[in-house]
């Protein structure tokens, strides 16, 4: 079991993710298996420590409602790890547009839940118990884009989004997708869902630097420090689905690794010394392209670059880079709106 763990522990820790081509590469496949026989438990979503009580009652309150929800969404069920930014990605648009939806917690270290599926990353969203979707922005355009196209089912939109595959620059072979930034409309649900000039255009381009650049913040800033680290997976380990011995082996020894890896995407990623001076300036810039007019990118309401940006953040939530974050950027008021507009579902108006 400690040799497991220990060659686990630095995939635990890239729950904070390094590298999104790693975590977001998959295959959408058709499974013959019946998926909600695998433990499903249901959910509408979770965040930080600060999220958990007031869950509560929106969850027990949307469990009783049927869960073929408007606009043909159908029955979903989310394997993740609840740590990793682009399954917060994914729950951040579901519990927006108060999409009924169960929660399956995959074991980092023996991922017994996923044993069904050749494809053994996360998020796996299964679909009506049959049909496989990877990649966290392809999960969310289809989803959007079944939300307002009510002649397409989810079998059609998802072969508007081919897979490539192809090398990284070291050698690994890593599938990315056509289009997943699109939404797949016809010219008129467009100019609904885009009326003004240029926003379908910025909406893609902040979705992908969530994706790019701002995930890639993420793990050399929570493991920054030997302490920072420790805190990390202590908040990892307690959230997660561990048992005893791999509880122990995963704080400690993923503390470590992590610790060291955290330097060398600093290096990789061309980040200051202080890596806290790369997250407020993105976060700043992220808030500075909002400007001082609209409330969210999306105007009124949070867009999908909004709840991108706010599920990968949020994933820091109760640890010292997320509250150095939140005391030393102008995020704060932005971060409160988009809290308040996921955990009252305010999307499904």
């Amino acid at each position: 079991m400690a040799a497991a763990c220990s060659r686990a522990v630095c995939k635990v820790g890239r729950s904070f993710l390094e590298t999104p081509a790693a975590a977001r590469s998959g295959t959408v496949s058709l499974l013959l298996g019946n998926a909600g026989a695998h433990g499903s438990r249901r959910g509408f979503g979770t965040s930080g420590p600060g999220f958990r009580s007031r869950l509560l009652s929106a969850q027990q309150h949307l469990a009783e409602e049927d869960r073929k929800v408007p606009g043909g969404v159908p029955k979903m069920t989310l394997y993740q790890y609840k740590t990793c930014p682009f399954c917060s990605k994914v729950r951040a648009f579901l519990d927006y547009y108060g999409l009924p939806y169960e929660i399956v917690e995959v074991n980092p270290v023996m991922r017994q839940e996923i044993k069904w599926s050749s494809y053994r990353k996360v998020p796996i969203l299964m679909v009506d118990s049959e049909l496989q979707l990877n990649d966290s922005s392809v999960i969310i355009s289809s989803l959007r884009t079944l939300m307002i196209n009510k002649e397409k089912n989810i079998s059609d939109i998802i072969r508007c989004y081919p897979e490539m595959k192809s090398k990284n620059d070291r050698g690994k072979e890593v599938t990315e997708y056509n289009n997943k930034y699109w939404l797949m409309l016809s010219e008129a649900e467009n100019a609904v869902v885009y009326p003004a000039k240029g926003m379908q255009k910025e909406e893609m381009k902040w979705r992908q630097w969530a994706d790019d650049w701002l995930v890639h913040l993420i793990s050399p800033n929570v493991y920054r420090t030997t302490g920072e680290a420790l805190a990390s997976f202590d908040y990892i380990v307690r959230e997660g689905k561990f048992g005893t011995v791999e509880g122990f082996f995963a704080k400690y020894v993923g503390a470590a690794a992590m610790f060291v890896i955290s330097k060398r995407l600093k290096s990789r990623h061309n980040l200051q010394d202080d890596v806290r001076q790369d997250l407020y300036k993105a976060v700043n810039d992220w808030v500075a392209a909002i400007g001082k007019n609209r409330k969210f990118m999306g105007g009124d309401q949070p867009n999908l670059a909004d709840l991108a940006v706010f599920g990968v953040l949020r994933v820091m939530e109760g640890l010292q880079a997320f509250n150095d974050m939140m005391e030393n950027t102008k995020v704060k008021q932005w971060y409160r709106r988009m809290e308040r507009a996921t955990l009252n579902h305010e999307g499904r108006s």
